[in-house]
């Protein structure tokens, strides 16, 4: 959601794990749990981001830690950059689903070393620009951003005022959009929702509705089962194109999630540094996890124990030998 460039820093509703709201909840870095950094103990600390697919990993590999490998496990909510302080700090023992954060990396996997690459998640992600499947079947030519204009007063909401609408999540990512509005010179607004939450609940009333809406997105999301949306096409992603945030006028590039792990922790953390590093799924599970957490409305131990139960031949091969 280039970090997430989606570079985040996506206000919570307690389900049992944490609040499932955007990819930016209260920063909780100075929260200490009490089983961060305890030496000789088995038990686990995990950084999770309140966004759904986030979520669903902490949920899966937290079931598995305590029911396969006999492990206490903790969760903390952090935003995403202050999570990396905390996984260098030792508040936290493991990240497992970091969009990319190219400063973070070089200050503290490259520099410091207090924090070890813990391996691919798996999970490909993506960021855009999207719009409703139906709006973009009777529209086909909205799908490239030169002909968005054509489309603004259609798009126009209250909170908009005389532009069109792009709607995004909570204030706390550091996005693109702001920038490429300005740059590629569109007459649109940027719109926060709040969270990732509300930007659902926002995307699911445009589509009962079937009203037109571009919305800020990102894969993978779970979302896309319940609402098909089409992707505007940006200027192409070029390595180096974000780098100038004020001068971004590109497309967000395609992002291998990759997990992170306290460096004494990948040191000395068992069995289960081992299992968070074989940790390796795919959008597909995760989705299903995800959905089972957000729209049936399953508590995440009761998603994790579900798709845990019916993937033996996936997990089994994340134990350490």
């Amino acid at each position: 959601m280039a970090a997430r460039t989606r570079r985040l820093t996506a206000a919570a509703a307690a389900l049992g794990l944490l609040a499932l709201t955007g990819c930016g909840a209260a920063d909780m870095t100075q929260q200490a749990s009490p089983y961060a950094a305890v030496q000789d103990a088995r038990t686990v600390t995990l950084s999770v981001q309140s966004w759904v697919g986030a979520q669903a990993n902490v949920a899966v590999a937290r079931y598995l830690l305590e029911h396969e490998l006999d492990y206490r496990v903790d969760t903390v909510q952090v935003d995403e950059v202050p999570a990396w302080d905390a996984l260098s700090q030792g508040r936290v023992d493991a990240l497992l689903e970091d969009w990319g954060h190219p400063e973070q990396e070089q200050r503290y996997v490259r520099e410091k070393r207090t924090v070890t690459h813990g391996g691919d998640l798996g999970v490909t992600g993506h960021i855009g620009w999207f719009v409703p499947k139906y709006f973009a079947d009777a529209h086909p030519d909205v799908t490239d951003w030169r002909n968005l204009d054509k489309y603004a007063a259609q798009l126009r909401t209250a909170e908009s005022g005389g532009k069109g609408q792009l709607l995004d999540g909570s204030p706390s990512y550091v996005t693109n959009d702001k920038a490429l509005v300005e740059n590629l010179d569109l007459d649109y607004k940027v719109v926060f929702a709040g969270s990732e939450a509300a930007q659902i609940t926002q995307i699911r009333q445009f589509a009962k509705e079937r009203k037109p809406f571009l919305t800020y997105w990102y894969k993978p999301q779970w979302l896309f089962e319940k609402v098909p949306m089409t992707e505007v096409k940006l200027p192409a992603y070029k390595e180096g194109c974000d780098a100038d945030p004020e001068k971004v006028a590109c497309a967000y590039p395609h992002t291998p999630l990759r997990k992170y792990l306290n460096t004494g922790f990948a040191e000395k953390g068992g069995k289960a540094a081992a299992f968070l590093k074989n940790f390796r799924w795919t959008t597909e599970q995760q989705n299903e996890v995800a959905l089972m957490i957000a729209d049936q409305k399953l508590s995440p131990e009761a998603a994790a124990e579900k798709w845990v139960r019916a993937n033996e031949s996936t997990w089994r091969a994340w134990l350490p030998k």
